[in-house]
C-alpha cells in the first residue's frame, strides 16, 4: 500500500532500522535513532543500487516521489542518478573553488593563467630577479588578458597565435616570439603535470614574422670617433658624467656595469677594476658562482678616476645620482649627454661604444678576437667548443686597453688613423 503522510507521523522507530515501502522502488527507512530517510532502490546495468531522495520532514511525501518519478526517468534512458548527483556535486565544488580563488584575486583552477604562474614559481630561481620579472610582464600584458582565464585544456594553436598575432601587429616582432617562447615553456610544464598531452604553440615559430636584428648603433670610423671624443672632452656637464662619458669608450663595459661601480672594487695602484660576478650579464649560475670580470686599467682611466675620487669617493659609489648620492647616476645620463652634443641614436648609443672597440681593436690594432671577446665578457668558445675562463689572456689585455687608450688619444688629437689590419675587414659590429 503506498504511504501516507498520517502513516509516515505515525512510523516509530524500533530497536532495528524499519523500512515503510512506498511504490516503484521507493520507501522510507526509519533509525532506531528516530531519523527517517527516503530512499529509492533501483537497478542498472544489471546491478542493485539505492539512492538517496531527502529526510523527512524536510522532505515531504510529494517532493520525495517527484524526486523518485525524475530518478526513474533517468534511469529508463540508462543514466544512474547517482553518478549524476556525484558529477554535480564535484561541478558544484569546483564552482565554489573557482568563486573563492577569484574572491580572493586567483586565476581558476588549471587555468593558462595559473598554470603559468605555478610554472613561473618552479623556474624563477633559475632566473635572475630582473629577467623574472620581465617574463611575468610580458605574460600579464600580452597573454593573460586573452588567454589568461581559459582552462589550459582548452586551448588550441589557433587561438594561441591570435594573441601573437596582436603583438606582431604593434610591430614589437621580436616580442611577439619572446611571448611564443614563453606560452610554449608554459605549455611544456602542463604536459609535464600531467594538465594536457601535447602543446599547442609547438609549430607556431614559422607563423610569426622573422624579427630583424637591429644591433646598438655605432661610430667605426676613426675620424667621426675623433670627433666624438673631442666633443666628450668639451662637454660641460657634472663632474660625474663627465668622467663617465669619458671612460665608457675607453673600458669595453656596458653602460649599466659602469655606472654601478664601487669604490671597493678598484684597486688604482694595481690598475685593476674587479667587477663582481653579480652585476655582470650571466645566467644566474655564473652570477652566483662564476668568477669576478676583471678590467685592467689603463694610465688614462686611473687618471679619470683619481681625478673623480675627491668628488664621490667618500661614498660607495663611484658615479653617484646627483640627488640621491647613494644611488648610480640614471641610466639615460650618457645618452642624453650624447644628444646634446649633437649626437643622434642612429649613430652613436653608450652601449655601441663596446661595438666600436671589438671593431677598431680588431680591423685598426690587429689584436686577437679572442682576447678582445675575453674582455667584453663574452662566452669565448675553443674549437672542442669549451667556453674560455674569464680570466684567461690577461696579460694580452692589460696590453690592450693601454694600446686601446692611446689610439684613443690619438684619435681626439687628430692623429692619422691607424691603416685596418690585412684580413681583418668586415667584423661584425654587434657587441651586446
Amino acid at each position: 500500500m503506498p504511504l501516507t503522510d498520517t502513516a509516515i507521523r505515525r512510523a516509530l522507530p524500533g530497536p532495528k532500522t524499519r523500512r515503510f515501502t512506498d511504490g516503484l522502488g521507493m520507501y522510507l527507512e526509519v533509525a532506531p535513532s528516530g531519523g527517517k530517510w527516503w530512499r529509492l532502490k533501483y537497478r542498472i546495468a544489471g546491478v542493485e543500487k539505492r539512492l538517496s531522495l531527502g529526510t523527512y520532514p524536510e522532505t515531504g511525501l510529494k517532493a520525495a516521489r517527484e524526486k523518485r518519478d525524475e530518478a526513474r526517468a533517468l534511469i529508463a534512458q540508462g543514466i544512474d542518478p547517482s553518478d549524476l548527483r556525484k558529477a554535480a556535486k564535484a561541478q558544484a565544488q569546483v564552482d565554489d573553488a573557482h568563486a573563492k580563488r577569484a574572491a580572493a584575486g586567483l586565476p581558476a583552477q588549471d587555468s593558462f593563467e595559473h598554470i603559468a604562474r605555478e610554472w613561473y614559481q618552479t623556474r624563477k630561481g633559475d632566473w635572475s630577479p630582473s629577467y623574472g620579472e620581465k617574463i611575468m610582464r610580458r605574460l600579464e600584458v600580452d597573454v593573460f588578458p586573452w588567454l589568461g582565464d581559459k582552462a589550459i585544456d582548452t586551448l588550441t594553436p589557433p587561438m594561441v597565435l591570435e594573441v601573437l598575432r596582436r603583438i606582431e601587429g604593434r610591430g614589437v616582432v621580436e616580442t611577439a616570439h619572446r611571448a611564443l617562447e614563453n606560452c610554449g615553456q608554459v605549455f611544456r610544464f602542463a604536459v609535464a603535470t600531467g594538465r594536457i598531452e601535447s602543446n599547442p604553440a609547438r609549430d607556431l615559430k614559422d607563423a610569426l614574422r622573422r624579427p630583424m636584428v637591429k644591433h646598438f648603433a655605432a661610430i667605426t670610423s676613426p675620424e667621426r670617433l675623433g670627433e666624438l671624443l673631442r666633443a666628450i672632452y668639451s662637454y660641460r656637464g657634472t663632474p660625474v658624467v663627465q668622467a663617465a662619458l669619458r671612460l665608457l669608450p675607453m673600458l669595453l663595459l656596458r653602460p649599466g656595469e659602469l655606472r654601478r661601480g664601487e669604490w671597493s672594487e678598484l684597486d688604482l695602484e694595481q690598475a685593476l677594476w674587479t667587477i663582481p660576478a653579480a652585476r655582470m650579464k650571466r645566467e644566474k649560475v655564473g652570477k652566483l658562482y662564476g668568477k669576478p670580470h676583471l678590467v685592467p686599467l689603463s694610465r688614462q682611466a686611473v687618471a679619470i678616476f683619481q681625478e673623480l675620487h675627491p668628488i664621490t669617493g667618500r661614498g660607495a659609489m663611484v658615479f653617484r645620482g646627483e640627488r640621491a648620492h647613494e644611488r648610480p647616476m640614471s641610466d639615460a645620463a650618457i645618452n642624453v649627454a650624447l644628444r646634446s652634443m649633437g649626437f643622434s641614436a642612429e649613430e652613436v648609443t653608450g652601449h655601441g661604444f663596446r661595438a666600436t672597440a671589438r671593431t677598431m681593436l680588431v680591423e685598426r690594432l690587429g689584436v686577437a678576437e679572442s682576447v678582445v671577446e675575453a674582455q667584453l665578457a663574452h662566452a669565448v668558445k675553443d674549437s672542442l667548443g669549451r667556453a674560455y675562463n674569464r680570466t684567461e689572456f690577461i696579460a694580452e689585455r692589460v696590453d690592450m686597453m693601454q694600446r686601446w687608450a692611446d689610439y684613443l688619444d690619438e684619435l681626439r688629437a687628430g692623429a692619422q688613423a691607424v691603416a685596418p689590419t690585412p684580413g681583418r675587414q668586415g667584423v661584425a659590429p654587434a657587441a651586446a
